[in-house]
């Protein structure tokens, strides 16, 4: 959450449910509502995070999505779908790849 708070976002949600789907972050910057799916990989032996943000997991993202968009969306809202990456760098610690509008869902 310390990245995107320091890209200036405002965190709404942390984990945000509906029913048995879940969204890792809500976040605002101005107009522009983000969800934001965050995945970890101590290796890349099984492929990049991104990889792991298949057909299944954005469905369930975009559900998630109109659930709180239903809820909490206001008239002036922009919607995306991002995919932040945590991966071990060369040094031993640890490194942010930030996908911004990683997908879109084909609703309107």
């Amino acid at each position: 959450m310390g990245y995107l708070l320091s890209k200036g976002w405002r965190v709404l949600e942390h984990r945000y449910r509906a029913g048995r789907w879940e969204v890792d972050l809500v976040v605002r910057k101005g107009p522009v509502v983000a969800f934001v799916e965050v995945k970890t990989r101590r290796s890349r032996a099984f492929g990049s995070p991104f990889e792991a943000v298949g057909w299944r997991k954005r469905r369930e993202i975009v559900r998630v999505a109109r659930s709180w968009i239903d809820r909490h969306g206001g008239p002036g809202d922009l919607y995306r779908f991002d995919v932040i990456g945590v991966v071990p760098d060369r040094s031993g610690g640890w490194r942010i790849e930030h996908i911004e509008d990683a997908f879109r869902p084909g609703w309107r």
